[in-house]
């Protein structure tokens, strides 16, 4: 998922709000990430379900600027 910045950004949201402490997930999203967690597969799948609804029917999404 490095390469969509977008989705990436969607999912570290999703697990940041969903997992906000160690009470609810033992690692933060870059370590969850590296070892693909259950918890972070789910922050993807919700990034992914989000993207899906949000997207307009035959509209292209942004690409994101890069610096």
């Amino acid at each position: 998922m490095e390469h969509d910045f977008l989705l990436r950004a969607a999912a570290r949201a999703i697990y940041d709000a969903c997992y906000p402490s160690d009470d609810w997930s033992p690692v933060g999203f870059d370590e969850a990430e590296r070892s693909g967690t259950v918890h972070y597969r789910q922050a993807v799948d919700a990034a992914l379900q989000a993207r899906a609804v949000l997207a307009v029917r035959g509209e292209q999404l942004p690409l994101p600027a890069l610096a």
